[in-house]
């Protein structure tokens, strides 16, 4: 919004105009140490091998490897890269009654047929210097995904632009199921569902598993492009998540699609062309 090219108005006259404070106009954020970012990326590597470890054990790990980390320092890196400990929980907890909370609508539920029901979420992303998150949409009945961004941060605001492209150009699914995140909480997120007329879902507390689908997916992408192809840029990392999106909803056999790639499941015109 600030434009420091111009001469008239001056740059302190801009932010007069649109109250935006200077110091904050100059100021730049200082980014994690290549220590921290070395131990994110260790993190996020594990998650995948053992989302069961806690504190203890991830210290450990940690101090093996030769970190001198403590357990404050590893908390804030955990919650960066989403680390979500599975286990069993005592339901003690005192949930915040400010906040929308809706309950999980999946469970004995089988998908049968395309834009029944989305699943979302957001995932921590390793690059050679920094990182960046990565937002998808994946339809559970056909595991194609219908929409997914990249942000150096994680808002309501990116979410729910995401959902409204996918919507336009997929059409508008029943279900929408996510976790309990600050992002799928908020005002902005629970009124543009309503608004579309879409059903609420979200997993249980700690329980990432009631979101397996697109747990599954964030493993495949990892493991079969991120940790393979480490990017320095953000436009790098981009362009290569968009060829493998591609290569997973067109060509990328699965499973327990009896061998099909998404793409022949979620529009079948295609299955009965080939």
């Amino acid at each position: 919004m600030i434009d420091r090219k111009l001469k008239v108005p001056s740059v302190r006259r801009q932010c007069q105009l649109l109250s935006v404070c200077r110091r904050g106009l100059y100021y730049e954020p200082r980014g994690e140490t290549e220590e921290n970012l070395a131990i994110m990326r260790i993190l996020d590597a594990q998650y995948l091998e053992t989302p069961f470890y806690g504190e203890r054990r991830l210290l450990a790990l940690l101090w093996a490897k030769g970190y001198n980390i403590n357990v404050k320092r590893l908390r804030r890196l955990m919650k960066i890269v989403r680390w979500r400990t599975l286990y069993p929980k005592k339901r003690t907890t005192l949930t915040d009654e400010k906040a929308h909370k809706y309950p999980y609508l999946l469970r004995d539920l089988q998908a049968g047929y395309r834009n029944q029901v989305w699943a979302i979420d957001i995932t921590y992303i390793p690059m050679k210097r920094g990182f960046m998150y990565l937002f998808a949409v994946i339809d559970i009945y056909s595991r194609y995904v219908v929409g997914w961004a990249l942000s150096n941060s994680m808002t309501s605001e990116w979410c729910v632009g995401v959902l409204q492209e996918a919507i336009k150009r997929y059409g508008k699914p029943e279900i929408i199921n996510s976790d309990q995140g600050c992002q799928f909480t908020s005002d902005t997120y629970i009124d543009f569902l309503k608004a579309s007329e879409v059903k609420i879902s979200m997993d249980g507390k700690g329980r990432a598993l009631d979101n397996v689908f697109i747990e599954r997916l964030w493993r495949s992408v990892k493991q079969e492009y991120v940790y393979l192809n480490p990017c320095e840029t953000g436009s790098e990392l981009w362009h290569g998540l968009n060829r493998y999106f591609l290569f997973y909803n067109k060509k990328r056999p699965h499973q327990s699609l009896k061998k099909m790639p998404p793409e022949q499941i979620y529009f079948p015109q295609l299955k009965e062309a080939n």
